[in-house]
């Protein structure tokens, strides 16, 4: 813990929003523990994931973060956000029960299983490369969606997101989930999972490209025709 805590480098001094939590939490305060587990639980099983075969492997991973957490409460020093000294634990609980039973592939590996193969957008979507006059670009591109906010935030259309992002590749679903999702930045990301710049870029630009393209799909079919 107190390894993975010292690993840890924060750009700037922010304020962690945590804060008033790890008081709480190191005063033994159960309620504490409850809310720290209802807001990073499922944060923190996607991040296992990407490193085991199974949900059952991540759930186990978890749990073993949990008592990581717990135990090392007290020598947890704020060099970075609670949050992120979370997912490092996890993380590294993950990767090192990936590694013991052979199942995982290196996060930072953009080949793989064949999961990141083939083009984010289709390729029917382009001209071909021998076009005389516009060689590569947009054949149909994407339509601008005038659509009512209520429709494009309608339950149908989030619900549509969530999937979308459910069937991504791990290694996608994790960067877009932190990015998109939890807000994070892109040095927050790259740091906690321990990806490149251009490897994070990569992964959620195809990410992103996926989700678009169901939401296309969803709210202008004529657009996918």
């Amino acid at each position: 813990m107190a390894q993975s805590e010292t690993s840890e480098r924060r750009g700037t001094a922010a304020p962690d929003p945590d804060a008033a939590l790890l008081v709480a939490l190191r005063l033994g305060e159960e309620a504490a523990f409850a809310t720290l587990v209802d807001r990073y639980g499922a944060l923190m099983l996607r991040v296992a994931r990407m490193h085991v075969r199974t949900n059952a492997a991540a759930e186990d991973v978890v749990q073993e973060a949990w008592l990581g957490v717990l135990r090392g409460l007290d020598r947890f020093e704020g060099r970075s956000s609670l949050k992120t000294w979370l997912l490092r634990i996890v993380q590294n609980r993950a990767r090192t029960r990936g590694e013991r039973e052979a199942r995982s592939v290196p996060f930072s590996s953009l080949a793989g299983a064949g999961e990141e193969d083939g083009g984010a957008v289709d390729a029917d979507r382009f001209l071909d490369a021998g076009d005389p006059h516009w060689p590569g670009h947009w054949a149909a591109p994407p339509r601008p969606w005038d659509m009512p906010e209520a429709r494009l935030l309608g339950r149908e259309t989030l619900e549509l997101v969530r999937d979308a992002i459910g069937a991504l590749p791990e290694r996608q679903q994790a960067v877009i989930s932190l990015r998109d999702i939890e807000g994070w930045s892109s040095e927050e990301v790259c740091e906690t999972l321990e990806l490149s710049e251009g490897n994070q870029r990569v992964l959620l630009h195809r990410a992103r490209s996926k989700v678009r393209a169901a939401l296309e799909s969803h709210l202008d079919p004529e657009a996918v025709t």
